[in-house]
């Protein structure tokens, strides 16, 4: 028996998090189990990252296997499972290399330097505007609070990188009136995540991917979120058909090990020579050997398929349960990453129904300020999502009747 303690984490550990009033000790699929042997649905999958929910037999294989082998030997060597990883991605999307990292704001971090460093290579010192949007997220390192849109992560901590714009998300015009030739890139998430699960309207897309090209621009899209089945599709770009130059994954790229992704174009990837940028443990065996196995997985059309009928069950029972509460405005997002956001008159009880859900035995996610967030394990069985829903109903009937 551990003598380790939730109150534990209050006298050794940072207090950069608030973390549940329970530890969560082993889960199996889309269940877990805390230190008092209570049970919960897990809507939330470690904020989109176990695609495969926990301990999947196959997923623990590749580890264990891989564990036997070769852990770490450093970037002065390449290893097979990041080879047979980088090949995979190649072969299946709109990329010609990959760069492997930790984390997706590792990835982030990377690709804004090349867009940055690729500008001054080609056109010179003078292109260096970045455009990113607002309430767009792109992880915690100083350039990507910099670039993410909320002002809430990057106060205090300035100053900052220059040479950044943020317009509204979706809006043609407000894009039209910042772009030029001095931008090397426009960055942004094709279904804002943390922002509130707000997507991209197509024909954005296909416009912006014209202002880039008109004014020799890169378009970055970080896929950490949407990206590996999370969307019924590998990726969200193929949804949407506007192929960006440079795209960053992680989270499901690893089934739950740290890995992070940074993909582009052989033209673009050539900037980045020997020595220009690196890291000490991206790419390493251990964590491409898990991503090599969880491509695997994922990359079944059957699977994807599958992902998407999960997710009209998701959409068909959150509309009961908004027949019964009326506590929704809307109900979006693409494939298993869905935003339900609360109506104004319920817009303060975010924290509440959260809190609910937990007592319930129901972990889900909040987005923004007002919106619900469920980002399940893509393979969740239809019983566990059924069960799952009634215990959010539960938790809305005790706070609302």
């Amino acid at each position: 028996m551990s003598n380790i303690t939730r109150a534990d984490f209050n006298r050794y550990e940072m207090n950069v998090y608030n973390p549940a009033p329970f530890i969560p000790v082993r889960g199996q699929g889309s269940r877990f189990w805390d230190d008092a042997d209570k049970e919960y649905i897990d809507f939330a999958a470690g904020i989109a990252v176990n695609v495969m929910g926990h301990c999947h037999p196959e997923i623990v294989r590749a580890l264990e296997e891989q564990a036997h082998k070769l852990w770490h030997i450093s970037n002065y060597m390449c290893t097979e499972p990041a080879i047979r990883l980088a090949k995979y991605l190649v072969e299946n999307t709109f990329a010609d290399k990959v760069f492997f990292a930790n984390s997706g704001g590792e990835a982030n971090e990377a690709a804004l330097k090349l867009a940055r460093r690729y500008a001054y290579d080609h056109y010179g010192p003078e292109k260096d505007q970045i455009i990113s949007f607002e309430n767009s997220f792109h992880g915690r390192t100083l350039f990507d609070v910099t670039v993410g849109g909320q002002e809430k992560y990057r106060t205090g901590f300035g100053p900052l990188p220059g040479e950044v714009i943020h317009v509204e998300f979706n809006n043609l015009e407000a894009i039209k009136a910042v772009i030029s030739e001095r931008t090397c890139a426009v960055m942004l998430e094709p279904i804002q995540g943390e922002g509130g699960i707000v997507p991209a309207d197509r024909e954005f897309l296909q416009a912006v991917r014209k202002l880039c090209d008109e004014n020799h621009a890169l378009l970055i899209y970080d896929e950490v979120q949407t990206g590996f089945g999370r969307t019924g599709y590998m990726y969200a770009y193929e949804a949407y058909g506007v192929v960006p130059d440079i795209l960053t994954s992680a989270k499901g790229l690893g089934a739950g090990i740290a890995i992070g992704a940074m993909m582009t174009t052989d033209s673009i990837a050539d900037t980045f020579k020997p020595g220009v940028h690196g890291t000490t443990f991206g790419g390493n065996p251990l964590a491409t050997a898990v991503g090599c196995r969880s491509f695997e997985l994922v990359h079944n059309q059957d699977f994807l398929d599958g992902v998407k009928k999960k997710a009209e069950l998701f959409r068909e029972l959150y509309r009961e349960l908004n027949e019964e509460f009326h506590c929704f405005k809307e109900v979006r997002g693409m494939g298993l990453l869905i935003g339900a956001e609360l109506t104004p008159e319920l817009s303060d009880r975010l924290k509440d129904i959260f809190k609910a859900c937990l007592e319930e035995g129901l972990f889900v996610l909040t987005a923004g300020h007002n919106v619900i967030r469920t980002v399940p394990a893509l393979n969740i069985p239809d019983e566990d999502i059924r069960e799952g829903f009634k215990r959010y109903r539960n938790a809305l009937k005790k706070l609302f009747g």
